[in-house]
């Protein structure tokens, strides 16, 4: 390994990790801990992948050192195989994608109940795009210190849907410091991506973990409780406790892409399981006779809110709907 930074360093070609993406410029870290901003020369495009933002945090590339006007850049000319990605639908371009985050080891998805809402639709989306490329998620359930009681028993079964389902789940407060102990020991020797809506209080979160971050925070809008965008572009962190964290973006919406219908229910775990008592193996689980998954429904061993979230997906729907946790009590 180091004969080969020695060789590289002679041929001033690098190789590193990117830990900022602005859309234009990327901060690269070397191996050996230097950093670099780079550019992409002319256009870079990844094999079938059609993204807004083709390298993104994570990525491991390689890049060539320029100097101009005494100052020492990088040019960006390869990335190197990802192990896995978060991708969605890009907002604005409905038939391009964009990547959050690449190379990670694991998910926190943060999820609130209110003061803003997290829609079960969102969640289920973001689950199904983690499950299909083998990444882990936990769910954090956040702000639980200034719940009333009807809300935190929401969020309570909110969390038993998943668990039920195989999802690690906690429950976390960033201000009073609840469990932050907790999601630190699951962060320990990993990259984690940090996820959710905007104002769920992912920076704040990150502080707690880890002070000396001082990210930037805002309050939530009162008028349309939302929260407001803190966090400009996803940003990596190297943490004192050996752990690397990725912040990003507050996502409204997240659009499953590249996902065929067939395959959508193979990342439902519950369908999933389910899926070998169908009487057809292309089974849909929409009008076909005998299906395993629609009975288990009927019976009440499959939740109403992650059928409706499949059925959205399967017909291409944009999440619009809220599911009323307490429908199903």
């Amino acid at each position: 390994m180091l004969k080969l930074i020695i060789f590289q360093l002679l041929l001033k070609i690098m190789t590193g990790r990117v830990y900022k993406s602005t859309g234009s410029w990327y901060t690269v870290k070397t191996l050996l801990g230097e950093t670099y901003e780079c550019r992409i020369k002319g256009k870079f495009r990844i094999k079938g992948i059609k993204s807004t933002n083709p390298i993104a945090v994570g990525d491991i590339v390689d890049f060539e050192l320029e100097t101009d006007n005494n100052k020492e850049s990088g040019v960006i000319h390869n990335i190197h195989d990802r192990t896995n990605y978060i991708v969605r639908k890009s907002v604005n371009l409905s038939k391009q994608t964009h990547i959050i985050s690449a190379n990670i080891d694991q998910v926190f998805l943060m999820i609130t109940i209110n003061n803003p809402p997290t829609l079960t639709s969102f969640i289920d989306r973001f689950l199904v795009t983690a499950n299909a490329y083998s990444i882990k998620t936990i769910l954090l359930f956040n702000k639980i210190d200034v719940y009333d009681e009807e809300t935190l028993n929401e969020a309570k079964y909110l969390a038993h849907i998943y668990r039920k389902i195989g999802y690690e789940c906690i429950g976390v407060s960033a201000v009073t410091g609840k469990n932050v102990d907790k999601v630190k020991g699951l962060m320990a020797g990993k990259v984690s991506l940090f996820s959710g809506h905007s104002g769920v209080g992912k920076s704040t979160l990150v502080n707690a973990i880890e002070p000396s971050l001082n990210i930037k925070t805002k309050q939530i809008s009162t008028q349309h409780m939302q929260g407001q965008h803190t966090t400009t572009f996803a940003e990596m962190f190297d943490l004192s406790f050996g752990a690397q964290i990725i912040d990003t973006p507050g996502i409204k919406g997240f659009g499953v892409v590249d996902m065929d219908k067939e395959e959508v229910g193979d990342y439902f775990p519950e369908f999933f399981a389910l899926k070998q008592h169908c009487k057809f193996n292309n089974c849909l689980h929409i009008k076909e006779p005998k299906c395993a998954v629609k009975e288990a429904l009927e019976n009440g061993e499959i939740e109403y809110s992650r059928y409706r979230s499949y059925i959205q997906i399967i017909e291409g729907e944009d999440e619009h709907y809220r599911t009323d946790i307490r429908e199903n009590l």
